[in-house]
């Protein structure tokens, strides 16, 4: 693609030769002529000037100096997206339904749905228009997937599962299994819980490999429109996720806590039960949170606390053993002082 075109549909400024041919988009450390790359991170422009790339993105008003033609743009990392997504190839999609595959006589399959090999559309399920359904795949009784889905191979969609429009579901996911529910009897056994209620997924979610989404016991677990969940993220009965949030690898949620819209949950971040995460949140890394967290804070830590207050607990926190010391000497001066100021105070043959 000419990189006059690239610029047109990307709808960035030009600055160089327009007839530039651009063959494939690359990081700014490994970019080839023919590449296109981008710098949208401070830290990278230290690249900037021996990148071999043909064209670079960089942000209007970016008063860096590029050895190639530039693409501005308002925002570099969109851009960069979204140019991948011009030059992206699809793996090849499964045509039709495989033959090794079983798909129940009552199950509803619209027009261009793909089934592959050794998947299990189970009685009563429902597969929109043009969803595919890689090999290995189970739909389970009464689950409905909506239209142009993308469910990857070892997806397990539970029994009565709702999932919207335009979802992807990576690889061995779970989506409704039971909720962690027990009760402690008299003879000091646990008694399960039976776990019954409804799992909604809504339109344009995207949940990461091995990730789980439990149903709860009454009401519903639901994934609001536009959430994006990473891989091996834990999400419990009856949690509620609002619209675009993001929530990083490792992430946990316990049963029943709401998290609104626009919510960031770093990775590994642990959430209690029956809490509110207020619209837009964040959380950085391996935080812990035990309480409830107001709209747009920014926390940290464990227990999580303001962003601010935590860089300066750790900050303390690293000097902790030079303090410890110091205390150590400051003690045994005092201690010094105190034995003089006795022996002053009671002078020997008074």
């Amino acid at each position: 693609m000419k990189l006059r075109e690239l610029a047109e549909r990307l709808r960035c400024r030009l600055e160089g030769p327009g007839d530039v041919e651009i063959t494939r988009v690359a990081g700014i450390e490994h970019a080839q002529p023919g590449d296109l790359t981008f710098v949208a991170n401070p830290r990278y422009h230290r690249f900037l000037d021996r990148t071999r790339a043909s064209a670079v993105i960089l942000a209007v008003g970016d008063a860096s100096r590029a050895p190639c033609a530039v693409l501005r743009s308002d925002h570099p990392h969109l851009s960069f997206a979204q140019a991948l997504r011009l030059f992206a190839s699809d793996p090849p999609r499964p045509a039709g339904i495989d033959p090794r595959a079983f798909v129940a006589p009552d199950a509803t399959i619209g027009p261009g749905v793909a089934v592959g090999p050794f998947a299990v559309i189970a009685e009563g399920a429902v597969v929109g228009a043009r969803s595919v359904v890689h090999a290995h795949a189970v739909i389970g009784p009464g689950a409905r997937v909506g239209e142009d889905c993308l469910i990857h191979a070892h997806v397990s969609i539970r029994e009565r599962v709702r999932i919207g429009d335009r979802v992807v579901i990576q690889d061995g996911a779970v989506i409704g299994s039971d909720g962690f529910g027990f009760v402690k009897q008299p003879d000091g056994t646990h008694l399960k819980i039976p776990q019954l209620a409804d799992v909604v997924i809504e339109d344009d979610v995207e949940i990461g490999a091995n990730a789980t989404v439990d149903r709860p016991a009454v009401g519903e677990t639901r994934i609001r429109a536009g959430s994006k969940i990473d891989n091996l993220v834990q999400i419990g009965h009856g949690v509620s996720i609002g619209r675009n949030v993001l929530l990083a690898a490792q992430v946990g949620i316990a049963g029943s806590s709401i998290v609104e819209d626009d919510v960031v949950l770093a990775g590994q971040v642990g959430v209690s039960g029956h809490l509110r995460i207020g619209r837009g949140a964040a959380a950085t890394a391996q935080s812990g949170i035990p309480n409830s967290v107001e709209p747009g804070a920014l926390v940290s830590g464990y227990p999580a606390i303001p962003n601010r207050e935590w860089l300066k607990a750790s900050a303390v926190f690293r000097q902790l053993p030079a303090l410890k010391k110091r205390i150590a000497e400051l003690e045994t001066r005092i201690a010094e002082l105190e034995e003089k100021l006795a022996a002053w105070k009671n002078p020997p043959g008074r």
